[in-house]
């Protein structure tokens, strides 16, 4: 009697949970998407460069008296930015930017905290379906490792530069990108193995992956625009400056520096990639409507045009910030519609 209770106990305890582990990664890509959303804010007002140090532990706390905010601001007036460009600012102001790297900051400490304790909870109670434990064990190492990127970044503009390296916040902001994807793509895996569990994995498609790498070409446009200023050279569309291709544009020594450090042809190519992607991106769901996924379909063609025409509204605005935080937003909903549609065409193969 002793012995089959506890073999019905251990039973219950190894029972693999794929509806809920989905459930739970849908939760903490919302916090990614957030964390996306709040990182455009951070670059958008300038408040990046603001702490001055890494502190994973400690600096989960802000400054708490006077003197403990008159010590982050003396750190903050020794770098580039605050003695070329904010020489002057008051200690309000420093606050203000203050508090959006600060946020930016600890919503990653929470993601970290809301991914690790329930992967720990859920490998103890040996729910987690036989395959994916590495997978999950790959994506939280991996958002470990965005919050070494997130430094990487912030100390290339601690000493010469007055601001983030281009290159780093495309490495910052793509990763975290593709850390969303995985999050949904692996959900949706186990909401397939919840609903049948003889159902194998989604295959990524040879045309997923082209149009993954087409996307992957505008996200890294777009973040190279957001580092470099770019979207404030040309506030008019479709031309720029009352030019088709910009007159701005300037050899600088290689086809790679000129593609990648040129803000007007950043600029361009961002501009016109972007109906390239779209394309792309609608027979991607046309091709998942007809692997029997209308959502992915609709979602991925609904927040394709509205990142366009809010794309098209952010130029002509002069980068006003809701609708510049509203296209980086749309484009996270793109990536995470993306990773829908190409699952629901690769669970066609299977």
């Amino acid at each position: 009697m002793s012995a089959s209770h506890s073999q019905s106990a251990f039973s219950r305890r190894s029972s693999p949970r794929p509806r809920s582990i989905a459930l739970w990664l849908f939760c903490v890509a919302i916090l990614v998407f957030a964390m996306v959303v709040i990182g455009g804010i951070t670059r958008l007002t300038e408040s990046g460069l603001s702490i001055t140090e890494w502190k994973p532990i400690t600096g989960a706390l802000p400054p708490l008296s006077h003197a403990d905010w008159m010590e982050a601001f003396d750190k903050y007036k020794q770098i580039p930015e605050y003695r070329e460009i904010n020489n002057g600012m008051s200690l309000s102001d420093f606050q203000f930017i203050f508090f959006w790297e600060w946020a930016h900051r600890l919503l990653g400490r929470v993601i970290g905290l809301a991914f690790a304790l329930p992967l720990a909870w859920f490998a103890w109670k040996r729910a987690i379906p036989a395959g994916y434990g590495i997978r999950l064990f790959a994506l939280l190492m991996l958002g470990g490792l965005q919050g070494a990127i997130g430094w990487w970044m912030v100390a290339s503009g601690l000493s010469v530069r007055t601001d983030v390296s281009h290159y780093r916040l495309a490495v910052h902001l793509i990763t975290a990108l593709f850390v969303l994807a995985g999050l949904v793509w692996t959900a949706l895996d186990l909401l397939t193995q919840a609903a049948d569990t003889r159902a194998r994995t989604a295959r990524l498609t040879g045309f997923a992956v082209a149009a993954a790498l087409v996307l992957f070409v505008q996200l890294l446009f777009g973040a190279f625009v957001a580092g470099m200023d770019a979207g404030y050279v040309a506030n008019t569309w479709p031309l720029m400056n009352d030019r088709f291709y910009p007159a701005g544009v300037q050899w600088l020594g290689s086809f790679w520096a000129t593609v990648t450090d040129d803000p007007y042809l950043v600029h361009f190519i961002h501009r016109w990639w972007a109906f390239v992607a779209a394309v792309v991106l609608i027979v991607l769901a046309r091709r998942a409507k007809r692997a029997g996924s209308r959502g992915a379909s609709i979602a991925l063609n609904a927040s394709v045009g509205t990142q366009v025409l809010l794309g098209i509204a952010t130029v002509m605005s002069g980068i006003a910030l809701p609708l510049a935080v509203l296209h980086q937003a749309v484009g996270a909903i793109v990536v995470a519609s993306t990773a829908w549609a190409a699952h629901a065409t690769g669970a066609r193969r299977r």
